[in-house]
């Protein structure tokens, strides 16, 4: 996500030039820039929620992080 709460599209198969990158290369952006996944579980019975999980992982290296 950016810094005003729009969605970023990644697309992690190529690059900008249109070339196809390996998953040690795709590693490496993730954890250099860094990713946000974030989701949400509720689960119910009989139209009342009884439990509700909001989820949000964030995956980047040390240095990222420590920088940030």
């Amino acid at each position: 996500m950016t810094g005003n709460g729009n969605a970023v599209p990644l697309d992690l198969a190529r690059l900008d030039d249109g070339r196809r990158v390996s998953l040690c290369e795709t590693l490496d952006r993730v954890l250099n820039k860094g990713i946000v996944v974030a989701g949400e579980v509720t689960i119910s019975l009989a139209g009342v929620d009884l439990v509700y999980l909001g989820l949000q992982l964030r995956l980047m290296s040390v240095e990222t992080a420590r920088k940030g």
